[in-house]
């Protein structure tokens, strides 16, 4: 008889910001952090890098170091694409400890760490540049 196979724990969770989609793959690691194969630590621009390190930082050292979090993220800009990971390694985090209390910290800190902001750009219409700019009119 074949002895049980062995499963190892790895979580998949995704983030949505404007267009932009990102998927973290957790699995238990050393704490190595990287965003479309790039580590967190030379991720640029740094304004990204700082807003994709809140979940972070506010989940405190302790509950990351031991895994590996892998976010790949595709469509948007750059900061659409930020906000979208930090999404996703927020969900993760509170997926893998299923803590409530760093659930409500994540909420307390920042809604859109975890709920989705639903604002999507309104479509153009005719008669202007734009979803509600006109052209303008003279009469003379």
């Amino acid at each position: 008889m074949m002895p049980a196979p062995v499963t190892k724990k790895i979580l998949v969770v995704s983030g949505k910001r404007k267009t932009a989609i990102a998927r973290a793959v957790v699995k238990p690691g050393m704490g190595r952090i990287r965003i479309n194969n790039i580590p967190l630590e030379i991720y640029e621009p740094e304004i990204a890098r700082l807003k994709i390190l809140e979940p972070l930082i506010e989940a405190g050292e302790e509950v990351w170091k031991e895994l590996d979090i892998n976010v790949d993220v595709r469509g948007g800009g750059f900061m659409g694409q930020a906000e979208a990971a930090r999404m996703a390694i927020a969900r993760a985090l509170v997926k893998w400890t299923k803590s409530a209390a760093l659930k409500s910290a994540f909420l307390r800190l920042d809604r859109t760490l975890l709920a989705g902001d639903p604002r999507r750009k309104e479509p153009k219409k005719y008669g202007g540049p734009g979803a509600r700019a006109r052209d303008q009119k003279s009469y003379r």
